[in-house]
């Protein structure tokens, strides 16, 4: 599409597949969440593989989105719903992804999945791992389970974080998203996170599907021309669908909501 909306021509062969050189994709993969690497001249893209071990986060590295030289897993299993950053900090990369289980939980925050960072040199090993934002608990929107959503968006007011919210009802689990804002030369620190959902299933098509309640965005774009953000999202696992907003509205939104207190130490 030439304008992000309308004319879509769709490829007649998968832009990225899984390979049986790597056996961490043996059932597959998804999920990918792209970012341009200006300091390498190439995109990063982050994605989710399936096999017999569970889900694991993988990446890929591409100049045109016809040969990719793949990375492999660079986190163990259970993880997925992860993204980099598109420079560095201090010397070092940053990803934000989403350990799955109570064994990667903390305690204290309670043995829901968490939204995580690390730190790498070289993209391949990642260390100092720290909760980002945690699941609340109780009746929130966003209890039980967190994860990222589209890639961390640069703003002069810090990275804006989009998110979804995982809450258990007698029906199913029910998928909405929020935003927080992280400090612009500290990513592991959380400025602000939305008390509400700004973002959930209330048309046809996204409360009726293959996965029913569920809104999954993986990516969104902003057009600098006229500021607003694109964000193309999954409905219900079965249709694939763009909502836009004002940059400036979230931002006047996240900025109003209340500061966080650190969750886990700062480097």
């Amino acid at each position: 599409s030439e304008d992000g909306v309308t004319n879509w021509q769709i490829d007649k062969w998968p832009t990225l597949e899984a390979s049986p050189d790597y056996p961490e994709e043996a059932w597959g993969i998804e999920d990918p969440r792209i970012t341009r690497i200006d300091e390498l001249n190439r995109w990063a893209v982050v994605y989710t593989s399936f096999s017999r071990s569970g889900p694991t986060v993988s990446l890929a590295l591409t100049r045109d989105f016809v040969s990719f030289e793949k990375m492999g897993s660079i986190m163990p299993p259970e993880d997925k719903d992860a993204a980099l950053f598109p420079r560095k900090f201090k010397n070092r990369w940053m990803l934000i992804h989403r350990p799955i289980g109570p064994h990667f939980g903390n305690m204290q925050l309670g043995p829901g999945a968490h939204i995580w960072i690390s730190c790498s040199e070289d993209l391949k090993y990642w260390g100092d791992h720290s909760i980002l934002i945690n699941a609340r608990n109780g009746g929130w929107w966003d209890a039980n389970k967190v994860g990222l959503c589209a890639q961390p968006l640069e703003t002069p007011d810090g990275w804006l974080i989009l998110y979804h919210g995982v809450r258990r009802t007698a029906a199913g689990s029910l998928y909405r998203l929020g935003l927080a804002l992280l400090d612009r030369e500290n990513p592991m620190r959380v400025l602000r996170r939305s008390d509400e959902w700004i973002f959930g299933p209330e048309e046809r098509y996204e409360r009726e599907g293959d996965v029913p309640d569920v809104v999954f965005p993986c990516g969104w774009v902003l057009d600098k021309a006229n500021g607003k953000v694109r964000m193309y999202y999954g409905a219900a696992d079965s249709c694939i669908c763009l909502a836009t907003a004002s940059l400036n509205d979230l931002l006047e939104y996240i900025k109003s909501c209340p500061e966080q207190p650190p969750l886990t130490r700062e480097k």
